[in-house]
């Protein structure tokens, strides 16, 4: 019988504080992963193959997404057309409603084509809160969404100065924490962007205390396990003085997992994927393999 096979790239986005991550978790474990979810979903599509959503970059529990991206596959029988685009995204929605993820686009791509390996760039934002003196003091509205920074005054001039240490090409074996993949991922990433400026909150501009937001955004082509967090907790270390800039050189060129500072990571509630960019060609209007 013949068989209508397509295969789409799917962009989405998730609060990710009750996940246990991006990735789909065993069935043992009680939080559930944001791919158990969107595979439960597609499955509600009654497709013929067997599921399976190609995450193109991991992210870990409490870490939130405005967009990461994923493929997938879908086989229907042949009396019936692959999905258009639009009703994809709608049909996937009203299945992840309870949840909150949202599809926010569909693409149908070639059948070759795979989320991970065809992204150019990846880019995470993590945000501060300065000027609270108890999680109390912070707006409802940025539960979980930023990490407050207590009774602190961070000298961003200097987080700046050593944020330039960090752009470029370097051996990150530092500033990447040990899992089962170190020894086979290379430590060798090109920073295209490090930069901290003033953020911008609506709970800010309309609830009147003294707190002041900050970004710090990083863009890569990919990243190491935990180099973001790490990262962010030693340019905040410099804004609070407990490190120098000349110190995260030399944390730079130890290339050494073992001699980041115990403790000093960002926790997970202030980072956000913000992006997962492709080549425009990729994008393009779908035509037959």
């Amino acid at each position: 019988m013949q068989q209508n096979r397509a295969r789409y790239l799917i962009f989405f986005q998730y609060l990710g504080s009750k996940y246990s991550g991006v990735m789909k978790s065993p069935a043992h474990q009680p939080a559930e992963g944001v791919q158990n979810h969107l595979e439960n979903a597609v499955r509600r599509l009654k497709p013929l193959n067997e599921v399976s959503v190609s995450i193109s970059s991991r992210t870990d529990t409490g870490v939130h997404a405005l967009c990461n991206s994923a493929h997938l596959d879908i086989l229907r029988k042949a009396d019936k057309p692959p999905f258009a685009e639009k009703v994809l995204t709608e049909a996937l929605n009203f299945f992840l409603k309870p949840e909150p993820i949202r599809i926010t686009r569909v693409y149908r791509v070639a059948s070759d084509f795979h989320a991970r390996y065809r992204a150019i760039s990846r880019t995470y934002v993590y945000r501060l809160a300065t000027g609270v003196s108890h999680h109390s003091e912070m707006p409802i509205m940025e539960k979980d969404l930023c990490w407050a920074l207590r009774d602190t005054e961070l000298d961003i001039s200097a987080m700046q100065e050593a944020g330039t240490i960090l752009s470029g090409t370097h051996d990150f074996s530092t500033f990447r924490a040990l899992s089962s993949d170190t020894p086979f991922k290379d430590p060798v990433k090109t920073m295209e962007l490090v930069q901290v400026q003033p953020g911008l909150s609506f709970s800010q501009r309309h609830f009147h205390r003294d707190i002041q937001f900050w970004e710090l955004s990083f863009k890569s082509r990919s990243f190491l396990y935990r180099q973001v967090r790490r990262m962010t907790g030693a340019l905040v270390a410099v804004g609070q003085g407990k490190l120098s800039v000349r110190q995260i050189q030399e944390l730079l060129d130890a290339r050494d997992s073992l001699a980041y500072p115990q403790n000093m990571a960002a926790p997970s509630c202030g980072l956000i994927l913000t992006n997962v960019e492709y080549k425009d060609l990729d994008l393009m209007p779908y035509t037959q393999d």
